[in-house]
């Protein structure tokens, strides 16, 4: 990784309906993608819509995992960021993928903060 931070936008599609509306099990979920990522969890918060539909975010020392789950297209859309090259997002993925039973899904990464480019604005200023 050359920049600060390691953006992993990670698409749920074809998942069971069921979960995607229990924010307790979401949130357990997430919570344990964070720990076999290898992240340090530091508070987690998870919020239930009516009439359907959650939302949460997983606080870690490294940054944070973020799902939006929209039960009635059976999708769910997870950000995964981190400032630590090391973390293992891939096991994280699986986890999720797994627990949403996710029939359909993919990932891209994106690296942020790239420092050559800061450093080049920086200079033009």
């Amino acid at each position: 990784m050359n920049g600060l931070g390691l953006h992993i936008l990670m698409e749920f599609h074809e998942c069971s309906i069921d979960i995607l509306d229990k924010l307790d099990t979401l949130e357990e979920t997430m919570n344990e993608a964070a720990m076999v990522a290898g992240a340090t969890i530091i508070k987690s918060i998870f919020h239930q819509f009516a009439p359907q539909g959650v939302t949460g975010v997983v606080v870690i020392a490294e940054s944070h995992l973020a799902i939006h789950t929209w039960p009635e297209h059976g999708y769910a859309a997870v950000d995964f960021f981190t400032c630590n090259a090391e973390m293992n997002y891939q096991m994280s993925y699986q986890l999720i993928a797994e627990a949403l039973r996710s029939n359909k899904h993919s990932y891209k990464s994106i690296e942020r903060g790239l420092i050559t480019n800061s450093r080049k604005q920086l200079n033009e200023l």
